[in-house]
């Protein structure tokens, strides 16, 4: 297939959209385009091993940035796209540029929800979506006496623990009644926070945040409580919002992201969305979905570029999210709402063991505490929807790979 194709987004979805692309035959042109002066890279990392100083930038990138020039893939970094008009298939870029498409894809993403109360425009107040953002971060762990995290998520967390590694005073914030409250059972919330509390995290449930004080500069939180709590800077981690903006305003379909079916495509037959910012219909779990994760970017950028080239697949994977926190790996396979049964599986107190959420027979999601043999079995049982009981999968004698296969 010949033509243009437009990818909006240089992010994990975007980079995969151009690669698949090619891969599955496109001869015709493409073009990347990237708000960020950086060729594209892993976001992962940012909050653990290259917030740290473990990890170098070059080893950050997704490709060479050979890759792309070798492949006929234009990449157009630090360019924002301002518009899409859709009845010329053209995309306007900011500064005047117009740029033509006969296929296009959004790959926008799902920037960090912002706070908006007074202080948050002090320096020292940090989010963290960027390679950029980090570098500004970073500091704090080489220097800082306190951080105080708003959200206690994947990314507060995790920023969190790379924090205490680096020997600075944590407290977190939580507004809900217990950590990853959003992503996760009780067992699984249960379990990070002691392990947080052990590490010297100074968390805080059922604490909302007021707002920041400080003469230019961060010098105390102040709760909704009344408390104040002195820090040196401070991380709002409270979520994302998908970018749906362009796709919005080119009157494209939205529910919790730009509409998709199930090859991918929105309401406009030119045009993909994948990733963050694109919602689905799962089959797998009967509605739809906005998934924040990796494995997602990939394997949607993969279905909506085969199509884009032509081909007509179906987006029907399981979802998979994974946190590196201090020592422990947690790795979750599915989406656990609905859920009426809970099964745990090993030894929390030896940090190692599986928590499998079912719904009349039916596993939903596990989560897996260093158990990546209960991760892999589990994807296998969730995506065949293998029927189980709840005495079978809590008899330690249960052989998980044989229900996988």
């Amino acid at each position: 297939m010949s033509g243009q194709a437009v990818i909006i987004g240089a992010g994990q979805a975007g980079a995969q959209g151009a690669q698949s692309l090619r891969a599955a035959g496109y001869e015709g042109r493409i073009i990347l385009l990237g708000e960020e002066p950086a060729a594209p890279y892993q976001r992962p990392p940012l909050s653990k091993a290259y917030l740290q100083g473990t990890l170098s930038a070059d080893r950050l990138a997704l490709k060479p940035e050979a890759f792309y020039a070798q492949n006929g893939v234009d990449l157009r970094l630090g360019v924002k796209a301002a518009a899409i008009d859709r009845k010329n298939a053209r995309v306007a870029i900011e500064g005047g540029e117009a740029i033509a498409y006969d296929r296009l894809l959004l790959a926008t993403g799902a920037p960090p929800r912002r706070l908006h109360c007074p202080g948050t425009e002090l320096t020292g107040v940090h989010y963290l979506r960027t390679i950029a953002d980090c570098e500004g971060l970073r500091p704090v762990l080489a220097g800082a006496r306190r951080l105080v995290i708003v959200g206690a998520g994947y990314i507060g967390l995790e920023v969190a623990a790379s924090a205490r590694k680096a020997g600075r005073e944590v407290t977190v914030l939580e507004a809900q009644a217990r950590v990853l409250q959003r992503v996760a059972g009780p067992e699984i919330s249960a379990f990070f926070e002691s392990l947080h509390r052990a590490h010297g995290v100074d968390l805080r449930l059922g604490a909302a945040l007021s707002h920041f004080e400080g003469r230019g500069r961060i010098e105390r939180a102040a709760l909704m409580s009344g408390e104040t709590i002195d820090c040196d800077a401070a991380l709002i981690g409270v979520g994302a919002m998908p970018a749906i903006e362009l796709a919005k305003d080119a009157g494209l379909a939205i529910d919790n992201g730009v509409t998709t079916d199930e090859h991918a495509a929105t309401s406009d037959p030119a045009i993909y969305a994948a990733g963050d910012c694109a919602s689905h219909p799962s089959k797998l779990y009967g509605r739809r979905m906005r998934l924040e994760s990796v494995p997602n970017a990939i394997e949607q950028a993969k279905v909506a570029a085969a199509n884009m080239a032509g081909g007509s697949l179906v987006y029907d994977a399981v979802p998979w999210f994974w946190s590196d926190q201090y020592d422990v790996k947690l790795q979750t396979a599915g989406v656990a709402e609905g859920a009426d049964e809970t099964v745990v599986r090993g030894d929390p107190a030896a940090a190692r063991f599986t928590v499998w959420s079912l719904k009349e027979g039916r596993v939903l999601a596990v989560d897996a505490v260093n158990d990546p043999g209960g991760f892999l079995a589990a994807k296998k049982i969730i995506a065949a929807k293998t029927p189980l009981d709840a005495k079978t999968l809590a008899d330690p004698a249960t052989d998980l790979k044989s229900l996988a296969s």
